[in-house]
């Protein structure tokens, strides 16, 4: 496979469109480095200090169960990825494969609902980082600042995405880990290691937060692996995300853990994070900034392209230009912005909640996928019928998928313990969403059962191997 030359245009000039083989390249630990950076920021870092916080757990039974949740949960991320090369297109038009042309459009409306929900949050949280770091700007500059640059990144692409992440990942890493050796090299508060305990409902909710973090980046992980070799294989992709998403986010919530008990009990997670780390700290404020603007340049690259996605399913033969994606990226850019501008104190707190309730919507189409792809047709689509106008062999709809998928979302409504809504069941463990677990246990077998009754439409699917 050829590598990109350096006669290749700066901005990335394909959009939803099927990669060539001809214009495969990087290797499979650009994926370590995208998900391992992306994953060292101040939310992970935050959402680590609940752990102790909110769940009150001590440090080892906090650790393993932030350990266990993420190797859990990595596994859907990982699984996801390694379908990238393989089709070379993004996760959400591949989704027509198993929806269906038109019955795809909802998973593609959430999934831009998502990236759009966590632009707005991480410019407001650039916002903020920044009036901390130089206090004499003016917040709706900070914000705007923030924004902007998230959209350059965004705009350029795939491949500067990538380089920004290789760099972030030895950059925030060695930070990170400088940061622990601070901590651990000065003296610690009596109760370090005491305070806490273990309780079942808080190890549960801990496991589970683990989970759920990792199945949120499934719907675009696939977008950052489509231009792979497609002989690389599954295996290389699998473990390449999987270490790299795993690893960067049991650091943060680790830190974030840690951080808090090296503070005295009561202190929000950021200013321990600037307390237990003396000189050190503004140096991570820094990085955490430029973290969050490089990790939000995904998010805008998500939105444009589920919007492109959604466009193209009534304009099959159409073909963005670069300058409709900076045209469209632009009025993102706008939207976001002027709600950004006008969000209230608590809006990122508020918008985690929404998106622990969106994961009602995520678990369900994350179950059919990977048991589309890897059980029942093992890889084996036909990628000229997912951008015909009419959805070639997979149709406008596939009944099997969405009656599967809405029963999926049905069967968690009892046991979700979300902000927006709380269902009669839903503290059968107190304090743990296991929602997630209801909905993976009915869909996989109900959509496997559903889908190979009507194997023989299914099987005039062009023949592949796994390329391994």
């Amino acid at each position: 496979m050829s590598q990109m030359s350096r006669q290749d245009p700066l901005i990335e000039n394909r959009t939803v469109d099927y990669v060539p083989l001809a214009e495969r390249h990087g290797k499979a630990r650009d994926l370590f480095t995208l998900w391992f950076s992306t994953n060292i920021a101040p939310l992970p870092i935050v959402t680590g200090a609940m752990v102790i916080q909110v769940f009150h757990l001590d440090l080892w039974w906090g650790l393993l169960a932030i350990v266990l949740g993420h190797m859990v949960g990595g596994l859907v991320i990982a699984l996801a990825s390694a379908q990238g090369p393989r089709m070379g297109i993004a996760q959400m038009v591949q989704s027509r494969a198993q929806f269906g042309r038109y019955g795809a459009l909802l998973i593609v409306f959430f999934a831009a609902l998502i990236y759009v929900g966590f632009f707005i949050s991480n410019i407001v949280l650039a916002g903020k980082s920044i009036v901390g770091i130089a206090p004499s700007v003016p917040v709706p500059a900070s914000i705007l600042i923030g924004a902007l640059s998230a959209t350059a990144i965004g705009v350029i692409g795939y491949r500067f995405i990538h380089t920004l992440n290789r760099i972030g990942t030895w950059v925030m890493g060695s930070a990170l880990l400088v940061g622990f050796l601070y901590i651990f090299a000065h003296e610690l508060p009596a109760d370090f290691f005491t305070r806490g305990g273990f309780n079942l409902s808080g190890w549960l909710a801990t496991v589970s937060l683990g989970i759920i973090w990792q199945i949120s980046f499934s719907p675009y992980v696939s977008d950052y692996s489509r231009y792979l070799p497609a002989d690389i294989g599954i295996t290389r992709p699998f473990f390449a995300t999987y270490l790299g998403a795993t690893l960067g986010t049991i650091l943060s919530f680790s830190f974030g853990a840690v951080a808090v008990l090296a503070t005295p009990q009561g202190t929000e997670a950021m200013t321990a994070v600037k307390q237990s780390t003396g000189w050190l700290g503004p140096i991570l404020m820094v990085l955490f900034l430029l973290n969050i603007i490089s990790h939000n340049a995904l998010n805008l690259y998500g939105a444009v392209l589920s919007i492109i996605t959604s466009i193209q399913t009534f304009a099959s033969q159409w073909t963005p230009s670069i300058k409709v994606r900076v045209v469209l990226s632009s009025l993102v850019l706008a939207g976001c912005c002027l709600v950004a501008l006008g969000a209230s104190a608590d809006f990122i707190a508020q918008f985690i909640g929404l998106i622990l309730a969106l994961l009602l919507v995520l678990v369900p189409w994350a179950s059919i996928n990977l048991i589309d792809f890897y059980v029942i047709k093992r890889g084996h689509y036909d990628i000229a019928s997912i951008f015909r106008a009419d959805g070639g062999i997979y149709g406008r709809f596939n009944l099997h998928a969405i009656v599967a998928y809405f029963i999926g979302i049905m069967v968690q409504l009892p046991f979700a313990n979300t902000s927006l809504y709380v269902g009669p069941y839903a503290n059968l463990v107190e304090g743990a969403d296991l929602s997630w677990l209801v909905g993976l246990l009915v869909t996989c077998p109900l959509y496997y059962c559903l889908a190979t009754r009507g194997r023989g439409r299914a099987g005039r699917v062009a023949r592949l191997r796994f390329a391994d």
